[in-house]
């Protein structure tokens, strides 16, 4: 019989393991199961001396999968019928930055997934984009393709015959025997596979336990592996996930697989829904830097291995993206314009500028072809840029406010983010409307005529007043719509003619 001044310590399974009286004496029950196992593997864990801080730390505990009969679908936290919420434990993960980070785009899989798919050329022409984009270094390390129809296959060895070291071709199949064959035969190195990994595509749409889900993955990934294909697993709804329960143990395995064959397993991180979020103490499965810290640290997944790919749904891709940089994946996954299913994927062109400022370098990246490719995907594909877009938006680096527009004529740095002719080739620009004013009026026209140094017309030139009272007129009318570039220059040519004026002597 036990003492009334004792505790009982129960297993995640509701056994009793343990029982502690009040002079902290411990009595093992000593269970013959394979919980007693896994406790006495975490007690005898080895003191180690960890790399990255050069200070003594146990050996991680190793994580088995906890093979629930009922789903796990975190309902405290993802309640249907109301707003998700985000909890806090304030337990906070180091950073662990690559010294190698890198970029892979998912414009013609995910990307193409939302939209009319690409032609064979279009996607080329992309596919150069791409390459001339990510530099001598290859920021932009991969691109996958789809390898359902002849015109996919037809792009992606259009595209091989490119001869590119970056970025390298990848593909995306369906996990079967017959396509592990195609990706060898079209010569492809590696390809994605869907691994779902929350309760919610397990147990609703698989309509399997955990273990079974585990075991069948495992088994495609060895058929894949046995082809001599480097697979990438795509941890769908990891945000959604058990991430000690099932993800950290799936993950240990996969590493076990490519000790086995030799052969890279790459994990996606795949934030599905855009539940991620970056808030340091936050709980997982939300936290981003938690999942990270997990599959790098009780996984031992290389951060070269681990990218993350996220979706926009809580305006969350960007930042979500960096922070798993930070926090230790080697890759982010975007498409090129942030286009993607629902609300989209993680801007291609927005984790370029992230990695500068993270960097302190371009790494040789030639941003103006971001502008090439905004250019080709309205001209040429009829892709509507959303005007206010940053880096590629109409108006991105446009301001109509005259105070502002007086600010950037004495000094273009106040109101611009950064050289944006040089980096960009779009010089920033003032449209011209009711208050514009005659700074306004000027910079607008230095701008569109590229009057440099002493050549800059000022702001209380005559022209610019006489196309002032033109502007004034207008507006006075009762026009509420910024003035086109057509009529401004209908309407400086004939300032100029009636005020005798030449505005290039």
């Amino acid at each position: 019989m036990l003492d009334k001044c004792c505790m009982i310590v129960y297993n995640n399974t509701n056994v009793a393991v343990c029982r502690t009286d009040v002079c902290g004496k411990r009595t093992d029950f000593g269970l013959d199961n394979e919980e007693d196992t896994e406790k006495m593997e975490n007690e005898n864990r080895k003191v180690i001396v960890d790399k990255h801080t050069n200070l003594l730390s146990l050996e991680e505990p190793i994580y088995q999968l906890n093979d629930v009969k009922e789903p796990n679908i975190f309902r405290n936290l993802f309640p249907y019928d109301e707003v998700p919420k985000i909890a806090f434990n304030n337990r906070v993960v180091p950073h662990n930055t690559p010294e190698e980070i890198f970029i892979t785009d998912t414009t013609f899989r995910d990307g193409q997934q939302s939209r009319a798919p690409y032609s064979p050329e279009q996607i080329v022409t992309i596919y150069d984009y791409l390459h001339k984009l990510g530099g001598p270094k290859g920021i932009i390390r991969q691109c996958e393709f789809f390898l359902y129809s002849k015109k996919d296959r037809d792009a992606l060895y259009k595209c091989m015959e490119r001869g590119y070291q970056f970025p390298e071709i990848s593909s995306w199949i369906r996990a079967n025997k017959k396509d592990f064959a195609l990706v060898k035969e079209v010569g492809v190195k590696e390809t994605g596979i869907l691994v779902s990994c929350s309760d919610y595509h397990i147990f609703y749409k698989m309509k399997m336990t955990r273990k079974q889900a585990m075991e069948h993955y495992l088994n495609i990934v060895r058929e894949c592996l046995e082809t001599g294909i480097s697979p990438r697993c795509h941890f769908e709804d990891i945000t959604r996930a058990d991430i000690y329960g099932f993800v950290i143990p799936f993950a240990l395995e996969l590493m076990k697989l490519m000790q086995e064959y030799k052969i890279p397993v790459r994990i996606r991180a795949c934030d599905t829904l855009g539940y991620g979020v970056n808030f340091s103490g936050a709980s997982i499965p939300r936290s981003v830097q938690g999942i990270i810290y997990g599959l790098t640290t009780h996984a031992n997944v290389p951060s070269e291995l681990l990218e993350w790919h996220g979706h926009n749904d809580f305006y969350k891709a960007v930042t979500n993206s960096t922070t798993a940089w930070l926090y230790g994946a080697g890759g982010v996954n975007c498409s090129l314009f942030g286009i993607g299913e629902r609300t989209g994927n993680t801007p291609l062109e927005a984790m370029v500028f992230e990695y500068a400022q993270l960097k302190g370098t371009l790494d040789g990246m030639d941003t103006r072809v971001i502008t090439e490719l905004a250019e080709y995907f309205e001209k040429e594909i009829g892709y509507e840029m959303p005007e206010r877009t940053p880096f590629v938006g109409k108006n991105f680096n446009v301001t109509r406010a005259g105070i502002h527009a007086d600010g950037l004529l004495k000094n273009e740095e106040i109101y611009n983010i950064f050289d944006t002719e040089k980096l960009l080739n779009r010089p920033v620009l003032v449209a011209v409307s009711n208050t514009s004013g005659l700074a306004g009026i000027a910079h607008w026209m230095n701008t569109y005529f590229k009057f440099k140094g002493d050549k800059q017309i000022d702001k209380n030139a005559a022209v610019v007043a006489r196309v002032k009272e033109w502007v004034d007129a207008e507006y006075e009318g009762g026009r509420v719509t910024v003035l086109t570039v057509e009529e401004l220059l209908k309407a400086i040519d004939k300032s100029c003619k009636e005020l005798g004026v030449d505005l290039w002597t």
